[in-house]
């Protein structure tokens, strides 16, 4: 599913215009953004978290030639399933409180 797509169906369950919807979706991405940028988490119970992670620097190899070169440091966003979303790929069904 692509964004479009993703926009067609919230917008059919959701009886709203794909304009509307398409807004709140770039509000979200764009909220989800900044808070990385800021290495803040987002955490979306039973969907999962987005978070950041410094990756270490490293040496690699050129495929090519063999050469090593360095790999810089940087930072990385993750995404955690959470446990709802994580039992729903799985086929378990949900668990009554």
């Amino acid at each position: 599913m692509n964004k479009a797509e993703l926009i067609d169906a919230v917008a059919k369950s959701t009886k709203n215009s794909k304009v509307n919807v398409e807004e709140i979706l770039n509000a979200l991405m764009a909220a989800i953004q900044a808070s990385l940028v800021k290495d803040d988490n987002v955490q979306l119970i039973g969907f999962g978290t987005f978070a950041v992670e410094q990756r270490a620097a490293r040496i690699g190899r050129n495929p090519a030639t063999g050469k090593e070169l360095k790999i810089p440091a940087k930072k990385v966003a993750k995404f955690k399933v959470g446990s709802k979303l994580k039992d729903a790929v799985a086929g378990v069904k949900a668990k009554k409180k």
